[in-house]
C-alpha cells in the first residue's frame, strides 16, 4: 500500500480487461498446478504438503492459492460478471477448499501439538527463543508421567483423522464435480462471463467494489473485543519455569458416574463460548484475505495485509488445536494424568490464541496511515 489514495489500476484499461487479466494468470496456475495435486492426493496419507512449508509451492499449495484468489475476486467483484455463473462458481472454489485444505491443516495441527507437549515436559537445556545457546529451564510439564501418554494420545487421534480425510478427499477428486470445476476454469482462462457494465474504466467501477471490502473489514476489526486483547500474555511462561522443574500437579480423582453428564454439558457450554469468542476473528481473517486479494486485482502492493493476514492464521491455527486437545481430553477412559496434561496443552494453545490477538491489536493501527481507510470511506 501507498500513502495516495488507490489510483486506477490500469489508465486506459476497463473493469472486463482487468479482472480477465488477472483471472486469467489465477485459472491458468490452476489447471497447471490440478494434475500434481491430484497425483499427490493419491500418494501416501499425509503426502498432502503444508502450506507453510516449502513443499507447499508445488501442487496442492499452488492449487489452494489459486481457489482463494479466483473465490474473493469473484466475491468482491462478483458484479462484474453473470450472476449464477460468479455464484455457482464461488461454491464450487469454496466446496474443493475446503476439501483440499483439511490434510495440510491436519498436518500442521498436529506438528504444533506435539512441538508445544515436547517443549513443555522438556527437562531444560539451551536453545531458548531470543539468544542462541541462552539456557532455558524445564518445562511446565516436565518429568509429569501423563505427558508420553497424552502425546501418543493425540498423536494417533491426528494420525487417524488425517487417515480418514485423506480417502474421503480421493473419492472426491475422481468425482465429475471436480472435472466441471476445472471446465469452468478453463473458460477462464479463455473468456469470462462478464456483463456489459465490465466496458466500463477500471478505476470507476472496480475501485468502488474493492472499497466495500476494505469497509466491511474496518467494520470487522472495529467490532473486535480489543480491551481483551491490549494486554501481551506471556505464553511461553509454561515452558521455561525457571531452572528448578515444580513437582507435578495433584491429579484430581476421576469423576463419579453420577457427575460425569454435568461435567460433559458444563465442556460442552465452555466449547461453545470459546467458539463465539473466536468467530469474529475468523470472520476478520476471512476479510482480510478479501481485501489482499482486491489490492493483488487493482495491482497495488500491501504487504501490512500479508502480515497481518499470517497473524490471523495464526490465531486460527491456535484455536483450532486447542479444540483438538479439548476433544482429545474427553476420551473415555484415559488416566486423570493424561487428562491432566492434556489440560494443560489446552491452556498454551488459549495463549497463543490471546497473543496473536495483541500482535493484531498492535500492527492494525499502522494501516491507517497509508491512506486506505479514507480511500474505502469516501
Amino acid at each position: 500500500m501507498t500513502d495516495a489514495p488507490m489510483t486506477t489500476p490500469a489508465a486506459t484499461a476497463t473493469a472486463g480487461e482487468v479482472l480477465s487479466r488477472y483471472l486469467n494468470e489465477q485459472a491458468g496456475l490452476f489447471l497447471r498446478a490440478l494434475p500434481q495435486a491430484v497425483g499427490e492426493a493419491g500418494a501416501r496419507p499425509g503426502a498432502l504438503p503444508s502450506l507453510n512449508s516449502s513443499a507447499g509451492s508445488a501442487g496442492t499449495g499452488e492449487l489452494l492459492r489459486a481457489v482463494r484468489r479466483i473465490g474473493g475476486a469473484l466475491h468482491t467483484f462478483g458484479a462484474v460478471f453473470e450472476p449464477g455463473w460468479a455464484h455457482e462458481s464461488r461454491s464450487e472454489l469454496r466446496w474443493l477448499l475446503n476439501l483440499l485444505a483439511q490434510e495440510p491443516a491436519y498436518l500442521r495441527r498436529s506438528a504444533r501439538l506435539l512441538a508445544a507437549l515436547d517443549t513443555l515436559s522438556s527437562t531444560g537445556g539451551t536453545g531458548a527463543p531470543g539468544t542462541a545457546g541462552e539456557l532455558r529451564g524445564p518445562g511446565m510439564l516436565a518429568g509429569h508421567p501423563g505427558a508420553p501418554k497424552a502425546r501418543a494420545l493425540l498423536d494417533r487421534q491426528l494420525t487417524l483423522a488425517r487417515t480418514r480425510v485423506h480417502s474421503s478427499v480421493l473419492q472426491e477428486l475422481r468425482s465429475s464435480r471436480l472435472h466441471a470445476l476445472a471446465d469452468r476454469m478453463t473458460l477462464l482462462v479463455g473468456e469470462a462471463p462478464l456483463v456489459a457494465a465490465a466496458g466500463i474504466a477500471a478505476g470507476e467501477l472496480l475501485l468502488p467494489q474493492a472499497a466495500v471490502a476494505f469497509g466491511e473489514l474496518g467494520q470487522a476489526v472495529q467490532a473486535l473485543p480489543w480491551q481483551r486483547a491490549a494486554t501481551a500474555y506471556q505464553g511461553d511462561a509454561l515452558h521455561r519455569l525457571g531452572a528448578v522443574a515444580p513437582a507435578p500437579a495433584p491429579v484430581a480423582a476421576p469423576l463419579p458416574a453420577q457427575g460425569r453428564s454435568g461435567a460433559a454439558g458444563a465442556a460442552g457450554d465452555a466449547d461453545g463460548a470459546l467458539a463465539a469468542d473466536d468467530a469474529p476473528w475468523h470472520r476478520t481473517r476471512v476479510l482480510a484475505k478479501r481485501a489482499r486479494y482486491a489490492l493483488e486485482v487493482c495491482s497495488r502492493p500491501g504487504a501490512e495485509l500479508d502480515v497481518l493476514d499470517q497473524v490471523l492464521d495464526r490465531h486460527q491455527e491456535a484455536a483450532e488445536a486447542a479444540v483438538t486437545v479439548a476433544t482429545a481430553a474427553r476420551t473415555p477412559r484415559i488416566t486423570p494424568a493424561t487428562a491432566y496434561v492434556l489440560g494443560v496443552v489446552h491452556a498454551d494453545q488459549r495463549l497463543e490464541v490471546e497473543a496473536a490477538r495483541y500482535a493484531f491489536g498492535r500492527q492494525w493501527p499502522t494501516l491507517p496511515q497509508h491512506g486506505w481507510h479514507e480511500w474505502a470511506s469516501a
